[in-house]
């Protein structure tokens, strides 16, 4: 028997995401080394020695989400990081300075007791940080900060952006020569020689729980979709933080057996209530959640299409370096225009939108700063609608209420409008 046996995949995903904090903080407690990584890092090289990872960016999220952020930013502010800087990074440099002061003094600080108070998971000061800048440049200086300020080692994985498609060899076989470094580093943390036999084996898991992830998201191109677009961003947590674990393969297999259950008996996520379907475009605005996700439901709008999924879905032949080198190149965000309207476009097809929202992000200029361009290729690609509003994924003064519901509805108006003329055109 299990320890997640009878557990649904909710249930699995809060089993898992607590037990990787606590497994973290354990780890550290025990003195085993413990790394800070960027999100779409090569966590596979860390797994095959046994040494634990945390993501600041998955815990950043996990403050705003549990309405922790404003506090911290501020915080971060008044040390002297610009409102200009992605939230994620002022929420982490912020935190880890509170970590410090508690270490020093022994007396938890009053910022940090209040994340405690709003039950956020602690994480442990790394004894390692790997950045890979494939989602954006902010990275490098972020993780170096943090690298200088603790005294820790610095591994960097630095990708070439993806100018073309495919990936030039060139490209790979620079960033297979950091691999390779990354492996020498850790075996001087390590002190020991790198675990080959081992490394495949998580490599091996790392692309089963990308296939169950796949599978599980794939549902949402069911018309109506029993897949809410909003339990994408929540299962995230997973796919960020053990995609190279049982614990993804587990929970993304029993989520891709429930959807297609509902699927199979015609239960959607709305039940009966889907009425249009749409992209989202960007990261999740997540001190809203639960405002944004409401507000498209009251307007029968689901969202089933995102890139979101993707970006994490790193397919390669384990024992392949070569070409799990080429799978961290490719990541989405370190795309061209051309790749991303490509890629974007056929995610609108493939899970049937009627229309997309566009999230410009104040933190992340990289993900928002096409946006103008891609709302028109992609409006003459798929003929569809397409709304935008301003915020931010943690900074909750950089987001309205209004606004957001202003611009939703209009969406919902256009989207519904042409829905009624298609189907008068076929009468």
């Amino acid at each position: 028997m299990t320890e997640t046996e009878g557990m649904n995949a909710k249930q699995k995903l809060g089993y898992y995401t607590q037990k990787f904090y606590d497994d973290a903080m354990a780890a550290h407690d025990k003195g085993e080394f413990v790394c800070w990584s960027s999100s779409i890092a090569p966590s596979e090289f860390f797994r095959a020695m046994g040494i634990h990872i945390v993501y600041p960016e998955n815990h950043a999220a996990a403050v705003g989400a549990k309405h922790g952020a404003l506090e911290i930013l501020e915080l971060a502010e008044r040390k002297g990081y610009t409102m200009d800087n992605c939230s994620y990074s002022r929420i982490n440099l912020a935190y880890m300075d509170l970590l410090v002061e508690e270490k020093v003094t022994g007396k938890t600080p009053e910022a940090l007791a209040k994340l405690d108070e709003l039950k956020i998971p602690r994480i442990p000061l790394p004894d390692i940080i790997i950045m890979c800048n494939n989602i954006c440049e902010v990275l490098l200086k972020w993780y170096e900060n943090l690298a200088v300020t603790l005294k820790v080692p610095y591994i960097i994985i630095d990708v070439p952006y993806v100018h073309q498609w495919p990936i030039p060899q060139h490209s790979i076989d620079y960033v297979e020569a950091q691999f390779k470094r990354a492996i020498k580093q850790i075996e001087d943390l390590c002190g020991r020689p790198f675990d080959y036999e081992n490394f495949i084996k998580v490599q091996e898991q790392t692309q089963r729980s990308i296939a169950a992830w796949d599978k599980a998201m794939g549902m949402a191109s069911v018309v109506p979709s029993p897949l809410n677009g909003f339990d994408i961003f929540n299962f995230m947590a997973l796919i960020v933080c053990a995609r190279s674990d049982y614990a993804s393969e587990d929970t993304f297999t029993t989520l891709a057996q429930e959807l297609q259950e509902k699927a199979d008996a015609g239960i959607d996520a709305f039940k009966g209530g889907e009425k249009t379907r749409i992209a989202w475009e960007g990261i999740a605005v997540w001190p809203y959640l639960s405002h944004t996700y409401k507000a498209l439901k009251a307007l029968g709008t689901n969202m089933v299409g995102s890139t979101y999924p993707s970006a994490w879905s790193i397919h390669y032949e384990p024992g392949d370096l070569k070409a799990m080198a080429a799978g961290y190149i490719g990541c989405y965000y370190n795309t061209s225009l051309e790749r991303r309207v490509d890629v974007l476009g056929g995610v609108m097809e493939n899970t049937k939108c009627t229309g997309i929202l566009y999230h410009n992000n104040r933190s992340c200029k990289n993900m928002a700063v096409m946006n103008v361009e891609m709302a028109e290729m992609i409006r003459e690609r798929t003929k569809t609608p397409f709304a935008s509003f301003d915020g931010d994924q943690t900074d909750p003064r950089n987001f309205s209420e209004a606004q957001f519901d202003t611009r939703v509805e209009a969406l919902s108006e256009v989207m519904e409008q042409n829905m009624a003329n298609a189907e008068n055109q076929n009468a």
